[in-house]
């Protein structure tokens, strides 16, 4: 199986080094724009073949798309960061440019690959993606959800002291600060609900870290984080090469379910070979359903910046 990495920067190289550890594709092709960028992080990573045991191929490329060719899975990492002074819109126009043109590349050389969104803004990334591509939604996902759940799950673990394992929780709706939505309500440790177990002011606190989580890394170490965003990423290809069928939150495309139309924001799905497979229903309560609707206004004022961008 292969699996292309569009951006070969600290998140993309991350999630190639991961699927190579975890041995979840026998190709791993690394894309950057940066001459020589790729290639120097693809032979490092091989370099590691027989200290960490695994058999599998990790190549870089400059920005030559051919050898992408037929890729099962393609993940775009591209795009910039927001820089100081840079305003919404100015981010969105340079990043949909970006991600236009990689999906663009990358579906004349792999027409029948699953592309993960990573690049930001993430929700309206992958909404650009589904428009620009035309093709089937099931294959455009957009991995926030699966970081935003995962550091639930982490905050979770410390508040009650147990392994982060032993911990489920979801966090659904935008990927930023002020548009997810933790699903406190159905977060359970081992079954057990683990409203049970902490009281409820520490449990907003468990989600209000949560949601403030990638800014929190941010400020501490003058960048975005990309341990787990790139395991994240990791995870999903490995659902969808081995068809696991595992349950994630991602950013995916709606058509009624949960309330909304014509967006892509994050909901729980089955990820398998098809891509995402199946949107699974939480039964929000009418508070949660409130702050989801919320959330898709947010995300609709970002998309609504993209009728602005000359073609």
């Amino acid at each position: 199986m292969k699996v292309t990495v569009v951006g070969a920067g600290n998140v993309g190289a991350t999630c190639a080094d991961v699927m190579a550890y975890r041995k979840v594709a026998s190709q791993i092709v690394l894309l950057d724009i940066k001459e020589g960028f790729a290639e120097g992080k693809a032979l490092d990573m091989m370099q590691t073949a027989t200290l960490n045991g695994f058999d599998g191929r990790v190549t870089g490329s400059t920005n030559d798309y051919t050898k992408t060719a037929n890729s099962d899975v393609v993940v775009i990492t591209s795009g910039i960061p927001r820089k100081p002074g840079m305003t919404r819109e100015e981010l969105i126009g340079i990043n949909a440019g970006i991600v236009e043109g990689v999906t663009e590349n990358i579906l004349k050389h792999s027409p029948k690959a699953i592309i993960i969104i990573v690049s930001n803004p993430m929700d309206t990334m992958t909404y650009l993606a589904l428009q620009k591509s035309g093709i089937d939604k099931k294959r455009i996902i957009g991995m926030g959800g699966t970081l935003d759940s995962a550091r639930f799950k982490y905050y979770l673990s410390q508040a009650l002291n147990v392994p982060a394992n032993d911990v489920q929780g979801y966090v659904i709706g935008g990927h930023g600060d002020t548009t997810m939505i933790p699903l406190t309500r159905l977060a359970t440790y081992n079954g057990v609900p683990v409203s049970d177990m902490i009281d409820a002011d520490k449990l907003a606190k468990v989600a209000a870290d949560t949601m403030v989580g990638g800014a929190t890394l941010t400020a501490m170490l003058g960048t975005s984080a990309w341990y787990a965003p790139g395991a994240a990423v990791a995870a999903l290809v490995d659902s969808i090469l081995n068809d696991h069928k595992r349950l994630y939150t991602c950013c995916v495309a709606l058509d009624g379910e949960y309330g909304q139309k014509d967006i892509c924001l994050g909901v729980p799905v089955i990820i398998g070979k098809n891509g995402w497979e199946a949107i699974v229903d939480f039964k929000l309560t009418a508070d949660e359903q409130t702050a989801f609707n919320k959330s898709a206004d947010a995300v609709r004022a970002m998309n609504a910046v993209l009728s602005t961008i000359k073609a």
